[in-house]
């Protein structure tokens, strides 16, 4: 594949391959395989200029935002297009039974959509024999205003809530995405039983009975919708005029001849399934998939540093020796980097795999939280507080070693901990930074390092380290060195901090302060100047019987996780 072709790009989010190209608006337009053929179809001037999109439109029965809507004619054919809004961040309006068996159920942000519904076509999961039918995902358009507030119907309080649980994490809740899919002709089971001539009470149990067998099915294949409805269920076109043509039959056994045969479309699974906001994978279906996914993510990580052939959206850069994969993410106009050669890994690191998974506050004076993914890694992530001039001193005034270095900036930290774990100091594996989309509110006050990084470039030539835009830090969860962790399932080792270690009697608060001083020793023999570090900065590894990961040399080992006090001053002592 070419890295560019004109304006347009290939990007891969979540598996799934699209053309990126910029729009005449100013918009974003991502064109799956399915659409490529109809590119021209899908220019916005072609289906959403203003007034075709208001004089074409139709809505949907049942919907408040989802339209059928024709594109112009293109070379003398014209494509009938699905168009809804995604609700991603908006409440979930379920009914109270579904609310009972789907509590947590939130609306599929459109990559998480388009990606499950291309898995549920591609039929790698449950009995061969059966096929869900759906829609074809076509195109995902990012139209370039941003919403007020009120206008995008999104939860303040759930927005503030994942905020809260998930700071300056950009949740680009005022973007607006339009899911695009391929229009199927034919008609819903509403409108299917118009043409059969039932009564009320028998209508209302087929449609349970269909609805459940639609459901049932779904399952088998491994998926859920949390709000399967029979307007969901479509039967092509070709099958409703069979419907209707018994039914018109002068033939008192019309009814149940038409719902015999309806029936046997349905065993036959002669039909679609539409409608993917609320879809998303079984329980047993989910564990596969995180299993599957986590075996290869270890696999990766074991060769993270062994180069892979680099797809064309995303980049190599190597910044104060530490080896990136670099690309965009795209949900949130963000950009990540990847710590290694192994392009195979930066999937993982996009933000809605772990930015809204459940997490657990690791510290009260910062913001890290650990959390496991959707794709069942465990990660630490750090919101970075580069540019800051924090205060570390009971008087109320400024350290003089911040005032001197700096908190250092997310790539600083992680050269210093790829340069550590080199020379033989232990410390967590550093994996990726992301740089959120949207602006930071409060503004930086030390501008050292923005100063000193600018001449420092992406692959798009814009400076690494930009004061306007929040950066967050994304570790490995210590659980042992990473080969170990490789070869073992389970009865892996937790880590604790020195200070929670001793707190719960694990070490006492003696060999507690010899091993931070240890470290420090260390670290100054190494040529660094870990003075500020404390004892919630260091971690042991411990087993379920709290028996404590050792050495080489049959000591603790003590991991450095917190990389933003240290700082480089001087060559190594070996080598002066």
């Amino acid at each position: 594949m070419e890295k560019t072709l004109s304006k347009k790009s290939l990007v891969n989010v979540l598996g799934v391959v699209y053309v990126h190209t910029k729009t005449s608006d100013g918009g974003d337009l991502y064109l799956t395989r399915f659409a490529e053929l109809y590119e021209e179809h899908f220019d916005i001037t072609n289906w959403y200029e203003k007034n075709w999109f208001d004089k074409h439109k139709i809505r949907l029965k049942g919907t408040s935002s989802v339209y059928r809507v024709p594109t112009k004619e293109v070379k003398g054919k014209s494509l009938d297009l699905v168009v809804k809004n995604c609700r991603v961040g908006e409440d979930v309006p379920l009914d109270t039974h579904t609310l009972e068996e789907f509590c947590d159920a939130e609306f599929n942000s459109p990559w998480e959509e388009f990606s499950l519904v291309t898995e549920m076509r591609e039929n790698t999961y449950g009995p061969k024999e059966m096929r869900v039918n759906t829609q074809r995902p076509m195109a995902i358009y990012v139209p370039p205003e941003k919403m007020q507030l009120w206008q995008s119907g999104r939860s303040r309080e759930k927005i503030n809530r994942i905020r809260a649980k998930h700071p300056g994490i950009d949740l680009d809740i005022l973007k607006q995405y339009k899911l695009i899919y391929e229009w199927i002709k034919g008609k819903n089971l509403i409108e299917v039983f118009e043409l059969i001539n039932v009564d009320s009470a028998e209508l209302v149990s087929h449609l349970k009975k269909i609805n459940y067998k639609g459901i049932g099915d779904l399952n088998k294949k491994g998926y859920l919708v949390a709000d399967m409805k029979p307007e969901h269920i479509i039967i092509s076109e070709e099958n409703t005029e069979r419907i209707k043509e018994i039914g018109s039959a002068q033939d008192i056994d019309a009814p149940s001849k038409q719902i015999e045969f309806l029936y046997q479309l349905l065993n036959d699974g002669n039909y679609s399934v539409i409608d993917y906001e609320l879809l998303s994978r079984t329980p047993e279906h989910e564990d596969a998939v995180k299993s599957s996914r986590r075996h290869s993510y270890l696999d990766d990580q074991l060769n993270r540093f062994t180069p892979t052939p680099l797809p064309s959206h995303l980049s190599y850069k190597e910044i104060f020796g530490v080896p990136y994969i670099y690309g965009h993410a795209e949900s949130t106009g963000g950009r990540l980097w990847v710590v290694g050669k192994n392009a195979h890994l930066f999937d993982y690191f996009l933000p809605e795999r772990w930015r809204k998974t459940p997490s657990i506050r690791l510290s009260f004076s910062k913001e890290v939280f650990y959390t496991i993914t959707k794709d069942n890694i465990h990660l630490v992530w750090k919101t970075s507080r580069v540019g800051e001039m924090h205060n570390m001193e009971e008087n109320g005034s400024y350290n003089p070693k911040i005032r001197q270095f700096g908190i250092n900036s997310p790539f600083e930290e992680f050269a210093i901990a790829h340069e550590l774990n080199q020379i033989g100091i232990s410390c967590v594996y550093v994996r990726a930074i992301y740089m959120t989309g949207s602006a930071k509110i409060e503004p930086s006050t030390d501008m050292r390092k923005y100063e000193s990084h600018k001449s420092i470039l992406d692959p798009e030539g814009n400076p690494i380290l930009q004061e306007n835009y929040n950066y967050i830090t994304i570790r490995g969860y210590y659980n042992g060195p990473d080969q170990w962790v490789a070869e073992h399932s389970d009865a892996l080792y937790a880590p604790i901090d020195l200070y929670k270690a001793a707190y719960r009697g694990i070490i006492d608060e003696s060999e507690c302060q010899k091993l931070l001083n240890e470290v420090k020793d260390k670290l100054k023999k190494a040529g660094y100047d870990g003075s500020l570090l404390k004892t919630n900065d260091l971690l042991l590894a411990i087993d379920d019987k709290e028996y404590i990961m050792k050495n080489d040399s049959g000591k603790p080992e003590v991991i450095i996780c917190n990389f933003e006090l240290i700082w480089k001053v001087t060559a190594p002592a070996s080598s002066q």
